[in-house]
């Protein structure tokens, strides 16, 4: 399954933070944990930051997440899981969490 957002007014790594801090409640392990940012060419003050997270149960990736921001602009998040181990009730709940958080900014 993947799941596609689009946030807007986030600052990127509040979002990134509280993805890494959810996700393991629901017995994933982190296996994975890349965020880097890029100056905006002619604008030195303005970044876009990529983020890219990886959750394993028992050994095996299950969940990773993308994440692709222009400062002050949009935050794009891409949510990719494996349905055969990762149960869609833990997906929800994980979903769920994450819209209670960061409802107010997802454009819909």
């Amino acid at each position: 399954m993947q799941v596609r957002k689009t946030y807007k007014g986030l600052n990127p790594t509040l979002l990134y933070d509280e993805l890494r801090e959810i996700i393991p409640g629901y017995g994933l392990q982190l296996t994975q944990n890349k965020l880097e940012t890029y100056s905006i060419p002619g604008n030195s003050s303005l970044f876009i930051y990529r983020g890219s997270l990886g959750f394993s149960i028992e050994g095996k990736e299950c969940l990773r997440v993308n994440l692709m921001s222009e400062d002050k602009v949009e935050t794009r998040l891409i949510l990719d899981t494996d349905d055969q181990l990762l149960p869609d009730e833990k997906i929800s709940a994980i979903i769920g969490e994450l819209d209670f958080m960061m409802g107010k900014y997802e454009v819909k």
